[in-house]
C-alpha cells in the first residue's frame, strides 16, 4: 500500500485519502502523468456533498474514515456521542458516550457540550454552548464537521 504525507503536519495517510487523518488538511497529489480520471458514481467527494446539502447539515470533514458523511439535525434535540443510542453516532474513544447536543428550532441551531472529557470546539475554541452559523467548524473528539445552512 502506498502512502502520501500531509503538507501541513507531515502525517502519513493512505494514498487514496483526500484529507489528512490527523489535521484534516487537503492532501494534494501529483497528477502530471494522468490524462483521464474515472470516478465511481457511488463515491462522492466532500465538495459533492456540500453541493447537495440543503437545509441545516453537519458534514464530516475529517476523522474515522467517514469523510463526506452528512447529518441533518432534527427539530428539537439531536444527541451526539459514542453510544449507539445517540442520534449521531461517532465511534471513537476520543468521543464521550453522550458528548454534545444540537438544539434546532425554526430560526436557530446551537450546540452544547454535555460535560465531555475532551470538550466540544467550534472554530477551534472550546465551548459550553454556541450558536452555529454557516461554515462553522465543529470538532468532537477526532471528528471535524462543517455546519452548512444551504
Amino acid at each position: 500500500m502506498s502512502h502520501i504525507y500531509c503538507p501541513e503536519c507531515g502525517f502519513q495517510s493512505p494514498e487514496a485519502a483526500n484529507f489528512c487523518s490527523r489535521c484534516g488538511a487537503l492532501v494534494a497529489r501529483d497528477v502530471r502523468d494522468e490524462t483521464t480520471q474515472s470516478i465511481d458514481p457511488g463515491e462522492m467527494t466532500v465538495e459533492d456533498v456540500f453541493e447537495l446539502a440543503s437545509g441545516p447539515t453537519l458534514v464530516v470533514r475529517a476523522g474515522g474514515g467517514r469523510v463526506g458523511e452528512r447529518f441533518v439535525p432534527a427539530l428539537g434535540k439531536t444527541l451526539i456521542g459514542r453510544s449507539p443510542d445517540c442520534d449521531i453516532f461517532l465511534d471513537d474513544v476520543t468521543v464521550s458516550r453522550r458528548h454534545a447536543e444540537v438544539t434546532r428550532d425554526e430560526r436557530t441551531i446551537s450546540i452544547r457540550d454535555l460535560g465531555s472529557l475532551n470538550g466540544t470546539f467550534v472554530n477551534r475554541r472550546r465551548i459550553e454552548t454556541a450558536k452555529l452559523e454557516d461554515d462553522d467548524e465543529v470538532q468532537i473528539g477526532k471528528y471535524r464537521l462543517t455546519y452548512l445552512e444551504r
